[in-house]
């Protein structure tokens, strides 16, 4: 099942990790049921410890995990799936790795790479930056809720909001077609994380 919330991590927006565990751990207690490992510039033994212990915290509250990028990682720690962006392994080469054991996710900007991303066999993708947000600065100008309609119209796996949702946008983007949303600030940094994720829930008719 393709989750419909899809928090993100972000350690470098708390002091240490402790911080963004409990954050993380927040989230899990209000019911969020999918978190993505996204820690980019880590060594590749640094992020398999993290991997390790957000499957630890993770399988406690039957969430799944997925891990940006690394599939080798995700086979390790045993995570339901990972994420794949536009200069990573392509998702045909990751199903010869890892067979059906993992659920691949695509990061999407545009409908060309929606529509490869579909035909290559991906689970679900995430598409955009939907509005703007600083963790998607680097991928140009808004999407907009126009061109997720369109992708929408023309590929048939889910697909998840992503950059700049919030409680005040998340209506819209849903009723522009997305199956979900992914956040990382739009839930970690908020005040009340766990009252944030049953807001978000609700809209998504889950709570």
């Amino acid at each position: 099942m393709i989750p419909r919330l899809y928090l993100i991590t972000d350690r470098k927006l708390f002091n240490d990790e402790g911080q963004l565990y409990n954050a993380i751990e927040s989230a899990l207690k209000a019911g969020v049921r999918a978190v993505q490992l996204r820690e980019k510039d880590l060594p590749t033994r640094k992020l398999l410890d993290m991997a390790y212990t957000l499957q630890s915290l993770t399988s406690q509250y039957n969430t799944s995990l997925f891990i940006n990028d690394r599939a080798d990682i995700a086979l390790c720690v045993n995570a339901a799936g990972v994420h794949l962006g536009q200069s990573s392994l392509p998702v045909s080469a990751v199903r010869k790795i890892a067979g059906k054991s993992l659920i691949i996710g695509v990061s999407t900007h545009s409908l060309n790479e929606a529509i490869e991303a579909e035909g290559q066999g991906a689970d679900f993708i995430t598409f955009g930056p939907v509005y703007q947000t600083p963790s998607k600065m680097k991928y140009g100008l808004p999407v907009g809720l126009d061109s997720l309609k369109n992708v929408r119209k023309k590929i048939s796996i889910p697909i998840l909001g992503i950059g700049g949702i919030n409680l005040d946008n998340m209506r819209d983007v849903m009723t522009a077609g997305a199956h979900g949303a992914a956040m990382i600030r739009g839930v970690l940094t908020q005040g009340d994380i766990n009252r944030t994720v049953k807001k978000y829930l609700s809209i998504l008719g889950e709570k």
